[in-house]
């Protein structure tokens, strides 16, 4: 390493950390806070089972990642760290699953390809826009009263 170079590497870790810290270390979250609010609204699971923040995690455990609008990841630990360091030392720390690549691809694809017609319904009340064209189409159509 040479004297310019003040990025220091993460020093892998082999006993056991907390899931937060890890999550936080892989760059899975922005902050702890976010990896213990998401933990605690069950979008994470290890080995299946719901955990809480301060489940320590092991290597090779696989873990299920859900967020919002997505496709659930599931993500294999390769290495442990209690420190944030740079994205591509991060990246080393699990792999996803093929499953898992292969479930975001399809849905990377349904989005390219569109909405789905029944999504795209619109429900409750109808926006200025609507009212206006009802008002339109009641205007104009032939009424049998005249």
């Amino acid at each position: 390493m040479s004297e310019n170079s003040a990025v220091k590497e993460p020093k892998l870790s082999a006993e056991p950390v907390r899931l937060d810290k890890w999550l936080w270390a892989a760059r899975f979250f922005k902050t702890r806070a976010l990896a213990v609010e998401a933990i605690g609204k069950n979008r994470v699971e290890v080995n299946g089972q719901p955990v809480k923040p301060s489940r320590d995690l092991k290597v090779g455990d696989e873990l299920t990642l859900r967020e919002p609008g997505m496709p659930p990841r599931t993500i294999e630990v390769l290495g442990l760290s209690e420190i944030r360091g740079p994205a591509p030392v991060a990246q080393a720390l699990y792999t996803e699953t093929q499953a898992s690549l292969a479930a975001k691809e399809a849905a990377r694809e349904a989005r390219r390809q569109g909405t789905e017609p029944a999504q795209a319904i619109e429900h409750g009340r109808p926006t200025k826009r609507d009212r206006r064209q009802l008002a339109d189409w009641n205007r104009w159509s032939a009424s049998t009263d005249d």
